[in-house]
């Protein structure tokens, strides 16, 4: 049995359609991310699911249970790491555990948890003393001293440097070892790129796609993108070398793109024409298409700042 599963959910707010018709399902033990712009209907999505909101139609199922009307056990089951946790800034990391550890059933040793998330020896230290990277530690320290079967993180590592993000990875994959289920929202695609076994990407209220990350760049319309400092003393062979590629290649202040739909023969043909005539083929780079390219085709824009790698508050 899935640890979530979703058929048909909507859910309106007046004449606003938030979210629509969607379905899908989590795994257990998998790391599961929720992608889409602000207003994608994200929010709404993870609210009904840890039994915050009332669906208007569709089935859910979270654990075996209805989360809608799932109680006390159901909620003893779950985690729950909002991108804001309000905590009483005079009470030491220690006593915001004890405090939020009692409302759990079973719970994680309170230096089990500070050692899990990376703040080992700080529990007697007062919250208003901590970083803003070690204050978000406590976040997900509050949702994983219930030692639950299903955490949802929802934008996790807003406010870490590169360090501190790459040690919640770390411990993100300590929790997938663990048989824990994790159900994530991020607008940072290189950490979902990192952590996610599979992405439903949302926009409008409605499922755009689904898949693995390798699934959803290999499914990608884009074309690979071949770039080489091209040799001065070759200039004078260019026309007949661009002819013969399947891609569409540019000269432009010496660098050489091309775009194409075949990069293995393209490239083998830029190679083997460099080695027949002894040149080398400066700063060559092939670069796929990554998540990031795939998610804002996906979304249907460019690219806004404020839903990519800003680290800023998601919507919907």
């Amino acid at each position: 049995m899935p640890a979530v599963a979703v058929s048909s959910l909507t859910r309106s707010y007046g004449e606003v359609l938030a979210v629509d018709d969607i379905s899908f399902t989590v795994e257990r033990g998998e790391v599961f991310a929720l992608l889409g712009p602000n207003g994608a209907g994200k929010s709404t999505t993870l609210e009904i699911l840890e039994g915050h909101r009332h669906r208007d139609a569709g089935t859910v199922e979270v654990l075996g249970r209805d989360p809608a009307d799932g109680g006390r056990e159901f909620r003893d089951r779950i985690g729950i790491v909002l991108q804001e946790v309000g905590i009483e800034r005079e009470l030491t990391v220690r006593e915001v555990l004890e405090h939020y550890g009692a409302c759990y059933t079973r719970r994680l040793g309170v230096d089990d948890v500070l050692d899990l998330v990376g703040l080992d020896g700080l529990g007697d230290r007062r919250t208003h003393r901590m970083s803003g990277g070690q204050k978000r530690r406590i976040d997900l320290a509050t949702g994983l001293i219930g030692d639950p079967d299903l955490l949802f993180l929802d934008e996790p590592t807003t406010g870490f440097d590169p360090s501190a993000r790459r040690q919640a990875w770390e411990m993100v994959d300590g929790l997938r070892s663990l048989g824990k289920t994790i159900l994530l929202t991020s607008h940072y695609m290189d950490e979902v790129e990192a952590l996610a076994d599979r992405v439903l990407v949302i926009a409008d209220g409605r499922v755009v796609a689904t898949g693995t990350p390798d699934e959803l760049r290999g499914g990608a319309e884009r074309d690979t993108l071949i770039r080489i400092r091209f040799p001065a003393e070759a200039s004078g062979t260019v026309d007949g070398l661009l002819s013969a590629l399947a891609g569409r290649a540019s000269v432009r202040n010496g660098v050489l793109e091309v775009r194409t739909p075949a990069p293995t023969a393209d490239l083998h043909h830029l190679t083997t024409w460099a080695l027949e005539r002894s040149l080398e083929l400066d700063g060559l780079e092939v670069n796929r298409p990554t998540l990031e390219d795939v998610y804002l085709d996906l979304i249907g824009h460019g690219g806004d700042p404020d839903d990519l790698e800003a680290g800023g508050t998601s919507g919907g």
